[in-house]
């Protein structure tokens, strides 16, 4: 018996996959509606029906949802910072949406389209509802224990990442022998990492963190598998991610590599 439907604004990385397998794995019949640029063609093989939309597009959202008789979505994937300012294609409700925000900063401007979604009929809801087991746990999660040095570089990320989300601007810090090497901005968590790798050298400590006034329906902080292979590049050693608070994409992979690679995963 069929639990209902969802639907499921999907953009890019693994965590559409894994909302619509534990939904469908509950009994719900999942609709995608997949952004162009971000999510994954692969994604159609795993819900009842994929309808494409263009960035930027929120009325067109709502068409597709309405055809498949959606009335609850969950946002589910990453969006691009740089293809969303250069590659968006707002249409008449998205432009309706930003003329009624102080600001389009990531936070403010989400809590508006999901406020227009749920004017129209859409709940919106969080896709950790449905699959809790993605969060991070508290303690050392994979790898060596922290020495005292690396400790100290992730509570001074902590602290830095704290003030960078009170102003919403990233959820990512790069730490090494207390001094910062990189803070996230526009260009994501991978580049940040990277980055630091140019100034710092090896033996960097990452740190994710939910922002302060976060809306956990959306955006929450993620890693993965391709957060260590991006590590490995820069010379990191340490994750340290918010724990309940982080989604980790393919957590056993994760756990494993970083055990091979020598590396710490901790959640705080």
């Amino acid at each position: 018996m069929s639990a209902g439907r969802l639907g499921v604004l999907a953009g890019n990385g693994r965590l559409p996959f894994l909302f619509a397998e534990a939904a469908r794995a509950q009994g719900y019949t999942v609709h995608a509606v997949a952004l162009e640029g971000e999510a994954d063609a692969a994604l159609a093989g795993h819900v009842a029906s994929l309808d494409w939309v263009k960035v930027g597009q929120a009325d067109g959202i709502l068409r597709a949802l309405r055809r498949r008789g959606v009335t609850r979505l969950v946002m589910a994937g990453g969006v691009g910072r740089v293809r969303s300012l250069t590659q968006a294609r707002p249409d008449l409700g998205m432009l309706k949406i930003a003329a009624g925000l102080r600001s389009l900063r990531d936070d403010e401007l989400l809590r508006g389209i999901a406020r227009y979604f749920e004017q129209h009929g859409v709940e919106v809801v969080a896709p950790t509802d449905y699959v809790k087991s993605v969060l991070a746990g508290a303690g050392l999660l994979a790898g060596p224990a922290l020495t005292e040095a690396q400790q100290r570089d992730v509570t001074l990320g902590r602290e830095v990442a704290h003030a960078l989300g009170a102003v919403d601007v990233g959820q990512t810090v790069v730490v090494k022998d207390g001094v910062v090497l990189a803070v996230e901005a526009v260009e994501g968590t991978d580049a940040c990492i990277r980055r630091a790798g140019q100034y710092g050298g090896p033996g960097a400590v990452v740190v994710k963190r939910m922002k302060p006034s976060q809306d956990v329906r959306f955006d929450l902080p993620a890693a993965g598998p391709v957060t260590l292979e991006v590590m490995r590049e820069a010379g990191a050693r340490v994750l340290a991610v918010e724990a309940g608070h982080t989604v980790l994409l393919d957590a056993t992979l994760l756990f494993s590599d970083a055990r091979s690679l020598g590396f710490s995963v901790v959640g705080y």
